[in-house]
């Protein structure tokens, strides 16, 4: 309970964190960044880490000149490619025997698998949008055995524009005097809105099967 509470404090007022790491530790602000983005995207078992919000926080702080927005971008950039080619790399290396995993069963690996069957390299670019998912996603790729040149262009496109948008809007917009006294509800609609784009494949994909199943059904 300590630890959910923690976390969402975490969450709520990033700012006054980051704020704290920058004052602490200066220039070594921009490696625990980078460990963060690295370990959000590239170890399957720390999906809990920030990080729409950590980039879009770190884009504020960059337009109050605390951090060098484009060393920043260039450098979370990095993180992000290659915390999914290291998670893409683990579920490659375990395959089948991922399914021993306890909190991981092997109907969630097949009808994950069916999903990149049907929608490819779609999958891992709009997971990087979804928190949680684009933990998991280049680990499933992995095991699903997906061409490695197919991942990585999706890998490369899709952490390039995620870390850009995110920095960029919190450059551009995350000092607003409304944006900066209410940090915790933009942070909150982050969230939110980062989810809508694979809550829309979920829904279209679940459409797409009720009428093929109509269509089975119809004389």
């Amino acid at each position: 309970m300590d630890f959910l509470a923690g976390l969402v404090d975490l969450f709520l007022h990033l700012d006054e964190h980051l704020a704290n790491i920058i004052n602490q530790y200066g220039a070594w602000t921009y490696a625990i960044l980078f460990v963060v983005i690295f370990l959000e995207t590239g170890v399957v078992v720390t999906p809990f880490l920030p990080g729409d919000s950590l980039l879009f926080a770190a884009g504020t702080f960059a337009a109050l000149g605390s951090l060098n927005i484009y060393g920043l971008a260039a450098l979370l950039m990095f993180a992000a490619i290659l915390g999914d080619t290291v998670n893409y790399s683990i579920g490659h290396y375990l395959g089948e025997r991922a399914y021993n995993i306890k909190f991981l069963k092997k109907e969630y690996f097949d009808k994950t698998h069916a999903f990149f069957e049907k929608h490819g390299g779609k999958t891992i670019f709009l997971a990087r949008f979804v928190p949680i998912v684009r933990t998991f996603a280049p680990f499933v790729a992995g095991i699903g055995k997906m061409s490695y040149a197919y991942f990585i262009t999706y890998n490369f496109v899709g952490g390039v524009v995620w870390v850009l948008l995110f920095t960029f809007a919190g450059y551009f917009f995350g000092n607003i005097p409304f944006v900066r006294k209410n940090f915790e509800f933009v942070i909150i609609a982050i969230i939110g809105i980062s989810v809508l784009p694979m809550v829309f494949e979920w829904w279209k994909a679940r459409r797409e099967s009720k009428m093929e199943k109509a269509k089975a059904e119809t004389p």
